[in-house]
């Protein structure tokens, strides 16, 4: 195909005048599995638009004009960590000034506090902490499902679990199937980071390495957890390690099944080691939602996390891909803290708004992407 030629078939009306992506458009029009190659294209296309074209092709393809959020609030039991990762402006070293740890009673009024609209998700997540007992955490989602019977308990992430093993002198799956037992519903995706190695000795070498973290999200899905799935970009990685931590974990979805939700996070240096990294830009922010949902076949949500990309960039990631926008969140502290200028929350009613004025349908949905229906203070899901 020649430079200034274009590939637009008639059914569909695709056009672009980058002759690279004549053979990838074509595969995804008749839904076809891309390669890494092809990822590594779509991530170096000068055709933005047409690579949001393709994307937002396969996102209404699955979903239509529906765009999902939900209401739900995050709590972050503790910010001391024993890991020191240069990307984390979050984390502080036991004894350290700004470090919290809350009682378990402080977590319970936390989760029940500042808010007028039921959340029907508590999102935990935190740090490393050295002295903390794995029955603390156990405790906390215990007395959380206690006083909160309906809300759904998404807790810890892979890296948590890591952790938790090895204090405890447990195996990952006895770790795993004891959080399930205190009434841990699903996981977060989050410390996934870069699954690269060399990308990971700059930014995180402190954590669980990436083969570590899908193995044990493969352990998790295999005793009936659910989790979500992260990637963290714009700092030292390149287009290849991109597309390498896509591929992977659609491998793992190929195996399993289990990831609910594919979640692009835009890395945010102030306050961290890598302060001189710039920020990522809106062109950036959008095509690693479009090249999300075209390389990763086999999941059934992207996500346009209003909180790191801010709400114009999400409005407009509904239309390159994304079909989930997250949800009200209320006081989420990791990614403000390494200078995140969003809101800590915000209101069911304003996420309306942002997803209706994108020309989408707003559909708000519990964790599981079951639909919630809602009477003042109250609501009822979907079974």
């Amino acid at each position: 195909m020649s430079s200034s030629s274009t590939f637009s078939p008639p059914r569909h009306g695709f056009q672009t005048d980058d002759p690279a992506l004549g053979s990838i458009a074509e595969r995804v029009l008749h839904g076809e599995r891309l390669t890494f190659e092809d990822g590594v294209q779509l991530y170096r296309s000068g055709d933005i638009l047409a690579v949001g074209w393709l994307a937002n092709h396969v996102r209404e393809r699955l979903h239509g004009d529906l765009a999902y959020f939900n209401v739900n609030r995050h709590i972050n039991p503790t910010n001391v960590c024993v890991a020191s990762c240069r990307l984390c402006a979050f984390g502080r070293k036991k004894g350290d000034a700004g470090t919290y740890t809350m009682a378990l009673e402080e977590a319970f009024a936390t989760a029940a506090s500042g808010y007028t609209e039921a959340v029907t998700e508590f999102h935990i997540v935190g740090g490393l902490h050295p002295d903390l007992p794995f029955s603390y955490f156990m405790d906390l989602v215990q007395g959380l499902k206690q006083r909160f019977p309906k809300v759904h308990v998404k807790a810890f992430t892979m890296v948590e679990v890591a952790f938790f093993a090895k204090r405890g002198k447990m195996t990952i799956p006895e770790t795993l199937q004891r959080m399930k037992e205190a009434g841990v519903d699903s996981m977060p995706g989050g410390g996934a980071e870069i699954f690269a190695d060399r990308v990971r000795h700059i930014i995180c070498d402190h954590k669980i390495d990436g083969g570590e973290w899908l193995e044990t999200a493969r352990m998790a899905h295999k005793l009936g957890l659910r989790s979500n799935a992260t990637m963290l970009y714009g700092h030292v990685e390149n287009d290849e390690d991109r597309v390498d931590h896509l591929l992977r974990l659609r491998e793992v979805q190929d195996d399993t099944g289990g990831f609910q939700t594919f979640i692009p996070l835009a890395f945010h240096p102030d306050h961290t080691a890598l302060d001189h990294i710039p920020r990522t830009t809106g062109m950036l922010d959008i095509r690693q939602i479009a090249v999300s949902r075209l390389l990763l076949d086999n999941f059934s949500h992207i996500k346009a996390y209003w909180q790191m990309m801010t709400p114009k960039i999400a409005q407009i990631a509904l239309r390159f891909g994304a079909d989930d926008i997250d949800g009200t969140v209320i006081e989420e502290k990791i990614y403000h803290d390494a200078g995140a200028t969003t809101p800590q929350g915000m209101r069911r009613s304003d996420l309306v708004r942002l997803i209706t004025e994108a020309g989408r349908q707003p559909f708000e949905r519990d964790t599981l992407y079951r639909a919630v229906t809602r009477s003042e203070d109250t609501f009822t899901v979907a079974v």
